[in-house]
């Protein structure tokens, strides 16, 4: 995955790569240069006495110096640039794709998940990706090359290296083949942590409200103490990992100058060469080291890898259509036919062969007990998700087959839980209509029966919105969410249960406003409450996913005891008639 993964998203970056392996190359055989010239300036110069020969071969590895230094600054510049532009295109794809995702695919990842897949795990790849080009990179060639020197320097002293470079292998693979499962462990308890947490600040009223501050903070400090287990479990392995690597060197660095020193006592061997070999063994070793330190950070991230490329390769259910429609006959007529939905693994559908029909200058209303199906049967027509079996047509034409452009212009729907995004009232009310004028959004507040509100506000139509609009009321943000749908102007309004934090007055003159509004449009409303759907042209009832009854108050209240019972658990038998 971690492969394909890389190879996918740095392929347009070959030419930097390329530039940086050059930089890298350069770089690294000057390094390996430098121990063979100071072998010489010892065995030629300082042995001999020749000044001239010292100051001239000194000056060359001063040169050679400056080469790996401005080789090195390079490489670690286009290094540091390929992997952040890595980490900014994998992230993009992330977000697109979920983007595309259907209320389905978002409630199988769940949004913790979906945010550490995003930021922590791009991270991880972003960080390898830069080690592998700054270290991992030069490691093979200045292991390779080092052990080239090694044997013009020495060779049978370099037996040393055929007992040292398998033993250090040997060890390195053993530690990370048990660290793999661990890091995988690591990011799902990490989710969990995120999960949590997001729960936790979220549901902070309600976490005071019933005094489990306790609770909660037991809730995460077992989750809290769970990602500590795992993540001492990989340091500890880390933490082997150096002194075993380190025990390895020192006992061959040993034996090279035991040997070493017998070589030179018997004449076969320099001192300026048993120096350079010492270098040589020493370059040879860092190069493992590096080698060791990519290989503890790429378990981590093939697991990362996995759970982003587990995101690219998720498709839709909702899919976009290959010839979209881009323009509707009729305006606002909206039919269902036969819909059936059905979660992927569930026993049994949500909605059953429902069949409903709404037409402009009419309101349509469903009602229902709860967890009948209504706020599914609402999602279908903008396609939060797609029906299963049956059809869901506007104009005549289904819903898979139009345009999301005209999709979003042609449907505007208010959510059971209406969100407002961090900005201004303003920003939010212009996000179906960028273009709006302010005389657009001020109809739509008085519309909404928001005006009010929001001219005691401080900033009026600039003041500030927080995230998920926690800094409004209930039922504040219920009216900013249907002035938003207002600003729009949809030929097709959905109201999915968008009165309920409203008082009687406030819905009562919320509802006579936009019978004026909507007069010409098609309004479908989801309601618990009756007395907002009695005056509806059409009562759609929904029982166990299935519609038990279609017409009037009247009608449904004379031959339909399902909507009888809902009627008569609100009202009395004489508010009902």
């Amino acid at each position: 995955m971690l492969i394909r993964l890389l190879r996918t998203h740095l392929g347009p970056y070959r030419k930097p790569i390329a530039l940086l392996v050059l930089l890298q190359f350069l770089q690294t055989s000057a390094s390996l240069y430098l121990p063979t010239l100071n072998a010489d300036i010892i065995d030629n110069g300082v042995v001999e006495g020749d000044t001239g020969y010292i100051l001239r071969f000194g000056a060359l590895m001063i040169g050679v110096s400056v080469v790996q230094v401005v080789c090195n600054i390079g490489a670690v510049f286009y290094g540091a640039r390929t992997a952040s532009a890595l980490g900014r295109d994998v992230r993009a794809a992330v977000f697109d794709r979920v983007q595309s995702f259907s209320a389905r695919e978002l409630g199988h990842f769940g949004a913790p998940s979906l945010i550490t897949r995003t930021t922590n795990d791009v991270q991880q790849i972003q960080m390898l990706v830069l080690m592998a080009f700054t270290l991992m990179v030069s490691a093979p060639i200045m292991c390779v090359g080092g052990i080239v020197m090694a044997l013009g320097q020495d060779v049978p002293l370099s037996g040393v290296l055929l007992a040292v470079v398998p033993v250090l292998a040997v060890s390195v693979s053993l530690i990370v083949r048990r660290m793999r499962p661990l890091f995988r462990t690591m990011q799902e308890r990490l989710d969990t942590v995120n999960r949590v947490l997001r729960e936790q600040i979220t549901g902070n009223r309600v976490i005071r409200a019933f005094v489990k501050d306790d609770y909660e903070e037991e809730r995460f400090r077992g989750a809290n103490a769970e990602l500590t287990d795992v993540s001492m479990a990989t340091g500890r392995l880390m933490a082997l990992m150096f002194p075993v690597v380190m025990t390895v060197v020192n006992i061959s660095s040993v034996a090279v100058v035991w040997f070493g020193a017998h070589r030179i006592d018997s004449g076969g061997m320099q001192i300026g060469a048993l120096t350079a070999f010492l270098a040589y063994l020493m370059q040879i070793v860092m190069a493992v080291m590096m080698a060791t330190f990519m290989f503890m950070m790429v378990p981590r991230a093939e697991v990362c890898a996995e759970r982003i490329e587990e995101v690219l390769a998720t498709e839709s259910s909702v899919v976009p259509p290959v010839n979209p429609v881009t323009e509707l006959g009729r305006r606002g007529h909206l039919e269902v036919r036969s819909a059936d939905f059905r979660y992927p693994g569930a026993e049994e559908s949500v909605l059953k062969d429902v069949a409903l029909e709404a037409r402009p200058g009419e309101t349509t209303a469903i009602i229902g007990s709860t967890g009948s199906g209504k706020s599914t049967l609402l999602g279908l027509v903008p396609r939060l998700f797609d029906a299963t079996g049956g059809e869901v047509l506007v104009d005549g034409v289904d819903v898979r087959n139009l345009d999301p452009g005209l999709m979003a212009r042609t449907v505007g729907l208010v959510p059971q839980k209406p969100y407002l995004f961090s900005g201004t009232v303003a920003t939010n009310l212009r996000y179906g209509k960028p273009d709006a004028t302010d005389e657009e959004l001020w109809h739509a507040l008085e519309v909404a029966q928001a005006a009010d509100f929001v001219r005691k506000l401080e900033a009026g139509l600039n003041a500030p919105i927080a995230q998920g609009g926690t800094n409004v009321s209930g039922g504040q943000r219920q009216r900013l969410a249907i002035a938003r749908t207002l600003v729009q102007r949809p030929e097709i309004y959905l109201f999915d249960d968008s009165f309920s934090a409203l008082d009687y007055e406030t819905d009562a003159l919320l509802r006579a406003a936009l019978a004026r509004e909507t007069a010409d449009s098609t309004v479908v409303i989801v309601a618990q409450r009756v007395s907002t759907i009695r005056d509806a042209d059409r009562i759609v009832v929904l029982d166990e996913g299935r519609v038990v009854g279609t017409g009037r108050h009247q009608e449904l209240m004379a031959d339909n005891e399902t909507y009888r019972e809902i009627v008569l658990s609100q009202l009395t038998e004489a508010e009902a008639a």
